[in-house]
C-alpha cells in the first residue's frame, strides 16, 4: 500500500485533481493519502473533496489530514508539493515594484526580479522539506508543481540526495494546442522539446512522421490562429522553433515584446489565449480568487459532481512507475548532468524522462538549435546565480542575476535596477532569514 503526501494540499483544484489520477492506477487504489497544509480551513476542505472521490470510485485508500510536515512526510514513498511561501499580500509586491519602475510584469512566477525574489523566499522551504525528507522518507521521489519552477528544482537538486523532479503542463499542453491547429490527433503526433521550464523547444513536431512545421507556418497565416499566442507565434516565424509556455509568461523572458508601451500594446494585450500577456495578470486572478474561493469551494462540496475520469497530469503516472507500474515517459525539470550541451552544466533543464522502479532517468538530448540555445542559456545561468544568492544569503548576488535579466536590462540601467532591487529587498526583509544583510 503506497503512502502519498501532498504537501501543500489546501491548493484545491490542483489536490483533487491529481487524487483523482491516482486512484485511476489498480496500484496505487489502496493508497494512504496524507494531506497537509498550514491552514487548517483549506485542509478540512480538501478532506472532505478527496472523501468524496473515495467514495464515488469505491476506492479502499485511506486519507490522513495534518498541518504538521513531518507527520505528513515519514514513511512516504511520493511527495507531492504544490505550497506558495507567503501569501498574496506578500508576493503582490513582487509584481508592483518592477513596475513603479518601469518593468512591466504579467505573471512574474518563473523568472525576472518577480521570479527570483519569490525563489529568495521558497527556496528555503524548499530545501528544508528535502532535508525532512532525508530523514523520514529518503527512498521517497518529490514532484514539485511550484514555481519558479527551475530555480527551486536547482537549490533542491544541488542541496538534497533525495530524486527531484519538477512537473509543468506546458510541454503537453502546447503540444495539444498545435496538434489542434493542425487539424491533427495527438495519436499521430510525437515530438522532442528541450530547453528550461516554460522555455524549452519543440526541436522537432511530427504528424504521422512527417515534419508538420512547415504546415504550423501556414497555419500561422490564419488570423483567427495567429492571434491565438501572438507573442509565441512571433517567435516562432523568427527563430523557427516552438516554445512551451503561454504568450504573457513567455513576453517576460527575452527583450523583444514588453520594454516599449507600443510593443506591448502591439503584443501582449490583444491576443484571444488564455493569458496573451496583461500586466499583472496573475495578481488580478489571485486578488478575484482570495474573495471567492470559499464559495467556489463549498459550491463544488454542495453538488458532488466528482469527476473520476483521469487526466494528463503526469504525478500520478510517474508514482504509479516509480512504485513498480508500467515505465513513463514525461519532460521534467532534472539536473543538467551532460544532458543538454549547450546550457550550462548542473543547471536545471527540462528535458525527456524516463519514470521506472525508483529511479527517474533524463535521456540525453544533445544541442539546442544555437538561436535558442542562447536565450536558454543565459536564463539558466541567472537562474543558477540566484539560487547560488538564496543559498548563501548574498544580496549583491541577487542584483546582478537580476541586472542580467533581459526584459529588466533593457528597460533600466544598473543604477536603477539597484535601485528597485533595494526596494525589493526592504520590502521582504521578514520573509528572506538567510540573509544576515540586505544592502548590495
Amino acid at each position: 500500500m503506497a503512502r502519498i503526501a501532498f504537501i501543500g494540499a489546501g491548493s484545491f483544484n490542483f489536490t483533487r485533481t491529481l487524487v483523482r489520477d491516482i486512484l485511476t492506477f489498480p496500484l496505487l487504489q489502496d493508497s494512504t493519502l496524507v494531506l497537509m497544509d498550514i491552514d487548517p480551513e483549506r485542509l478540512e476542505y480538501i478532506t472532505r473533496a478527496i472523501k468524496m472521490i473515495i467514495d464515488k470510485g469505491k476506492y479502499p485508500a485511506q486519507v490522513v489530514s495534518t498541518t504538521d510536515r513531518s507527520e505528513a512526510l515519514k514513511g512516504s514513498d511520493a511527495v507531492i508539493c504544490t505550497i506558495l511561501a507567503g501569501g498574496v499580500s506578500v508576493w503582490r509586491h513582487d509584481v508592483e515594484i518592477p513596475k513603479k519602475h518601469g518593468v512591466d510584469v504579467n505573471i512574474g512566477d518563473t523568472r525576472g526580479p518577480s521570479g527570483i525574489f519569490r525563489a529568495l523566499r521558497t527556496i528555503p522551504v524548499m530545501v528544508d522539506i528535502c532535508k525532512e525528507m532525508e530523514r523520514y522518507c529518503p527512498n521517497a521521489v518529490m514532484l514539485n508543481y511550484t514555481n519558479p519552477m527551475a530555480m527551486l528544482c536547482h537549490a533542491m537538486q544541488r542541496r538534497s540526495s533525495i530524486a527531484v523532479t519538477g512537473l509543468c503542463h506546458s510541454v503537453q499542453g502546447t503540444s495539444e494546442m498545435l496538434a489542434k491547429w493542425l487539424g491533427a490527433n495527438m495519436k499521430d503526433i510525437s515530438y522532442v522539446c528541450a530547453g528550461i521550464n516554460h522555455q524549452a523547444f519543440y526541436t522537432e513536431f511530427r504528424w504521422n512522421g512527417k515534419d508538420a512545421y512547415p504546415l504550423l507556418k501556414e497555419a500561422m497565416q490564419k488570423p483567427e490562429i495567429y492571434n491565438q499566442e501572438q507573442v509565441r507565434n512571433e517567435m516562432f516565424l523568427h527563430l523557427g522553433y516552438y516554445v512551451t509556455e503561454s504568450s504573457g509568461h513567455n513576453s517576460e523572458y527575452n527583450w523583444w515584446f514588453r520594454k516599449r508601451p507600443d510593443l506591448i500594446e502591439k503584443y501582449c494585450k490583444h491576443g484571444t489565449g488564455w493569458n496573451p500577456g496583461h500586466y499583472g495578470y496573475c495578481l488580478d486572478e489571485y486578488q478575484r480568487q482570495e474573495k471567492t474561493w470559499r464559495g467556489s469551494v463549498e459550491n463544488w462540496l454542495k453538488k458532488g459532481e466528482v469527476e473520476l475520469k483521469r487526466g494528463h497530469e503526469y504525478a500520478a503516472y510517474i508514482i504509479n512507475a516509480w512504485l513498480g507500474g508500467e515505465t513513463f515517459q514525461f519532460n521534467g525539470n532534472v539536473a543538467n548532468t551532460n544532458l543538454i550541451d549547450n546550457v550550462p552544466s548542473g543547471a536545471c533543464v527540462e528535458v525527456p524522462v524516463l519514470a521506472r522502479r525508483q529511479a527517474i532517468a533524463p535521456f540525453h538530448f544533445g544541442a539546442l538549435p544555437p538561436q535558442c540555445a542562447a536565450l536558454v542559456a543565459l536564463n539558466a545561468s541567472i537562474e543558477m546565480m540566484a539560487v547560488e544568492a538564496a543559498l548563501t544569503g548574498d544580496p549583491t548576488l541577487a542584483y546582478q542575476a537580476i541586472a542580467l535579466d533581459p526584459l529588466t536590462a533593457a528597460v533600466l540601467s544598473l543604477a536603477e535596477i539597484k535601485t528597485m532591487v533595494t526596494e525589493m529587498f526592504q520590502r521582504n526583509e521578514a520573509h528572506l532569514p538567510q540573509f544576515k544583510h540586505l544592502s548590495i
